[in-house]
């Protein structure tokens, strides 16, 4: 599931139910683990009838398991929450019966089969019948609702079973190495439409007038990838893809969105069936477009659900980024149909590697559908994100111990999707793609239909290329942080000093920092007596030497800018990079010398003095990710800046912006890339909200008033800079009229553009009257979240947003899907006003979450880390722009 809606870590250390501290699981037969159930039942198939009533909001269910008992014993535990069992019973291969009588424990989730007779080894039938509630919490079986366009509330039921809430909907055995076929049955009126994860096998109209559906087997998966679909929903006509048929469902009224999101998924189908060298696992492919869900999509095994905005889209009205989002998350979950789906992990700790690995091959199969698009440049910006986590004391290891569903859910963050692809991507650059792709093939064709541990994927890729991938991603995995690479030149200028210690932006109390040691692959460019030559070192030892056959010019300690890590160029290296020659590097390696730049500033190594004339070295530049790594820390200096020096701050936007955005021009020609639109749009809200350039923003409004008239009329990526600028500076008139406009926005993009905007207006009543909004229904849960965090971010009225969110903490628990509530405070780390950070920390210890407690440690640490910058640099600044 693409989260770039990333969700929560937990300490695995705290929080587990201890068996001696559970006495309400005396009597379950369980592992090691409380939270693991005994392997002396597996199941092998399900049969599964649902009939859910979406006007009442309840289901009832039955089943039978096939299941084979490896020893005998007298009870069954089975994974069960928010179910009413109603009854249970086994059934041999004689059709002889036991019955069970069953009790629950809350804790672990689990009902409890008791029977009065010994279980004999040997292959059984489990039967139940159960009752359960379509939730309002976006987990399990649950209700989205919608609009039609007559203004009536209509309900559909889908689900998310992902980690652990496939018990929400069935009792089941819902561990990922219980994988087992999937015989599903819905009964439905006939007037809505029902969706599984595999093809209709029949039809037939009952007593009563409903519809029953039933669905051919699946292959043989885990419970988190069943998929259940009722509503009134209309599907596109299905396009055949090798044999697959395609197709999109949707909300009436949205079907002319829906041909971009098949050219996406036709395309990808066919690239990953290439790339991975095995055929599609599944009979059809649906994907689905839901009102309210809590994730961004989700990989359920030819039934892929997803946020509208993230599948129903318009080419000619959304932004540059908004378009690569939605090829994004349509190509990351069909990876997952072989990467994930066909082979899972053992255990959750493995789902790094699921969701990293759908992550690498999401940029790469988006990379091929739209070159122009260079994805794997913008990858470069996008994983600045992780680099920032990973710099904290509080970062965690990719892969870490997971015992309970809270450890579960800690493992959809940053770190699992982004850094894990990072290192992904550079392990493939230093194997070779070749060589690596082998690799994959090998894992995929020996463990397909079962599963894994991370160490399989290593073990293939050391089979297919000879090299030490296990040692090499052992270092990567297991130990949280990345290396900084200190380069030296001696004064020959023919041997290079490589040395690495671990990157932190503050020196915490870690006496394992001087420890840590990673297997480095390097892949050193330099520019030696008029030649260019490239060089591999693998560095696992603190320092090593290469010598070079001639004496170096220049030299890039990560060429291609692929590795993990933060390069530090000792002796004028720095200046030589910079200037003429940075022409000569690609748009990947500069973007990795100004943002490890600003990482030393960060860290407290170098100042902004040296930033800033660094950033003046590159007016000229023409790079979308190397502009954003420039703009980022502006747009934080415009945070910390003295209200007596804030008009400097804006004089040097102006003067570094305004060139750039005058050679590219402020209309859109239909020769630009689409780069280069996106780069206008960033360039535009920059120079007219951080630049505060009058003129900018006299032109921005006129581009939103032509918006508004004619929205055609006006590039999609100006348009989303106008919205940007009219909001930072919004009369009342302009809120209302926002307001407006969020609820009759044509596309889903268009209504999250507005929605967003509406957290940036000027006036406090403004900002309170925004957040204040997701209390009611007027803002839908999966949107809450990014909303307050944003409003957190806003420079002057933040503190009043976090006031909102201490005094309505309760009713955002109760109204948002747990696994959602961290990340509505992911704004907090903008608080750096004097004296509001205290107040955070203080009520954060006094209102844990356990279901985000390491992802809240990190917010409140790169808090910490921005003070901290402020109290170091702030006073600075003035003088920094008088030198620069």
């Amino acid at each position: 599931k693409v989260s770039r809606c990333a969700t929560s870590l937990v300490d695995i250390s705290g929080a587990l139910c201890r068996r001696k501290a559970c006495p309400s699981t005396k009597g379950f037969p369980m592992s090691e683990d409380n939270y693991r159930l005994a392997r002396t039942v597996i199941p092998s198939r399900y049969r599964l009838s649902f009939e859910p009533d979406l006007d009442r909001a309840t289901f009832a269910g039955s089943q039978s398991i096939s299941v084979k008992v490896a020893e005998p014993l007298q009870t069954i535990a089975i994974n069960a929450a928010e179910l009413d069992i109603e009854a249970a019973w086994l059934e041999d291969i004689a059709g002889e019966t036991l019955v069970a009588t069953i009790s629950y424990d809350q804790e672990t989730e689990r009902a409890l089969m008791t029977f009065n007779e010994k279980v004999e080894p040997g292959e059984w039938v489990l039967h139940t019948r159960f009752n359960g509630i379509l939730n309002d919490k976006l987990r399990g079986f649950y209700r989205s609702r919608f609009s039609d366009a007559d203004g009536n509330e209509r309900i559909i039921a889908a689900t998310q079973m992902e980690a652990t809430d496939a018990r929400r909907a069935f009792p089941c055995f819902d561990e990922p190495d219980f994988k087992a076929a999937f015989e599903i049955t819905l009964v439905v009126p006939e007037d809505l439409t029902a969706l599984s994860n595999s093809a209709v096998k029949s039809r037939q109209v009952r007593d009563d007038g409903k519809l029953i559906v039933n669905f051919h087997d699946t292959i043989e998966m885990s419970t988190y990838l069943v998929a259940l679909i009722v509503g009134p929903l209309e599907l596109t006509k299905p396009i055949d893809v090798d044999g697959t048929p395609v197709r999109i469902a949707h909300v009436p009224g949205k079907a002319h969105l829906a041909q971009y999101g098949l050219e996406v998924a036709a395309f990808s189908l066919k690239y990953f069936s290439d790339y991975y060298g095995i055929p599609y696992p599944g009979d059809k492919l649906d994907l689905v477009a839901l009102p309210d869900f809590a994730m961004g999509a989700m990989e359920n095994l030819g039934c892929v659900t997803f946020r509208e905005a993230l599948l129903l889209v318009d080419p000619a009205t959304v932004a540059t980024a908004e378009l690569t989002h939605v090829a994004d998350v349509i190509a990351h979950e069909l990876a997952h149909m072989w990467f994930g789906d066909l082979v899972t992990m053992k255990w959750w700790n493995g789902i790094w590697l699921n969701e990293a690995f759908a992550t690498f091959m999401e940029i790469a199969a988006v990379n091929a559908f739209q070159p122009s698009w260079q994805r794997w440049g913008q990858f470069a910006d996008e994983r600045m994100s992780a680099f920032d986590v990973d710099a904290l004391a509080s970062t965690r290891p990719i892969e870490f111990e997971v015992r309970s569903p809270k450890d579960a859910e800690a493992m959809f963050d940053i770190l699992t999707y982004t850094k894990g692809a990072a290192v992904l991507r550079m392990l493939e650059q230093y194997l070779t793609e070749d060589g690596f792709r082998k690799g994959i093939r090998l894992y995929l064709d020996k463990h397909k239909l079962s599963n894994t541990e991370t160490g399989d994927l290593w073990d293939a890729l050391e089979s297919a290329t000879g090299q030490p991938a296990r040692r090499i991603m052992d270092s990567w995995i297991f130990q949280g942080g990345f290396p900084q690479v200190s380069v030296t030149l001696s004064s020959d200028r023919k041997t290079l000093t490589l040395a690495q210690k671990c990157f932190r932006y503050v020196d915490a109390a870690d006496s394992e920092i001087g420890d840590k040691l990673w297997s480095v692959p390097i892949i050193l460019k330099a520019f030696c007596a008029g030649q260019m030559v490239e060089q591999r070192v693998l560095l696992e030892e603190k320092e090593a030497s290469v010598t070079l056959d001639q004496p170096c010019d220049w030299v890039v300690a990560n060429a291609g800018g692929h590795g993990f890590y933060r390069v530090r160029y000792e002796g004028g290296l720095l200046e030589s990079l910079s200037g003429a020659v940075a022409g000569q590097l690609s748009a990947v390696e500069r973007h990795g010398i100004v943002n490890d730049a600003w990482a030393m500033v960060l860290a407290g190594e170098s100042s902004v003095q040296d930033f800033l004339m660094l950033v003046s070295l590159f007016k000229g530049e023409t790079d979308l990710g190397v502009w954003k790594a420039m703009l980022a820390p502006l747009g934080m200096l415009d945070r910390i800046v003295l209200d007596t020096d804030r008009a400097q701050l804006c004089s040097f936007i102006c003067q570094l912006v305004a060139p750039a955005l005058e050679r590219l021009g402020w209309k859109a020609k239909p020769t630009d890339s689409s780069l280069e639109r996106e780069l206008r749009g960033l360039l535009v809200g920059t120079l007219a909200v951080l630049g505060d350039d009058a003129q900018a923003r006299a032109r921005g409004r006129e581009l939103f008033v032509s918006y508004q008239k004619d929205s055609s009329s006006v590039d999609p990526d100006l348009a989303s800079a106008a919205l940007e600028i009219v909001a930072d500076t919004g009369t009342d008139e302009d809120f209302e009229l926002f307001r407006a406009c969020y609820k009759s926005a044509a596309t889903p993009q268009e209504q999250l553009r507005y929605l967003n905007a509406l957290a940036h207006f000027p006036k406090r009543e403004q900002v309170a009257a925004t957040v204040e909004a997701t209390l009611t229904d007027y803002v839908r849960t999966q949107d809450t979240p990014r909303l307050i965090a944003r409003g957190l971010t806003h420079r002057e009225h933040g503190p009043l947003v976090w006031q909102f969110v201490c005094d309505n903490w309760d009713e955002l628990n109760r109204r948002l899907p747990d696994s959602t509530v961290p990340r509505l405070l992911s704004g907090i780390a903008a608080l750096v006003q004097p004296g509001v950070a205290d107040q955070v920390h203080d009520f954060l210890a006094a209102h844990p979450l356990p279901q985000g407690e390491k992802t809240i440690e990190q917010y409140l640490e790169k808090l910490r880390v921005n003070i901290a910058l402020r109290d170091r640099e702030a006073a600075k600044l003035g003088a920094a722009f008088d030198i620069v």
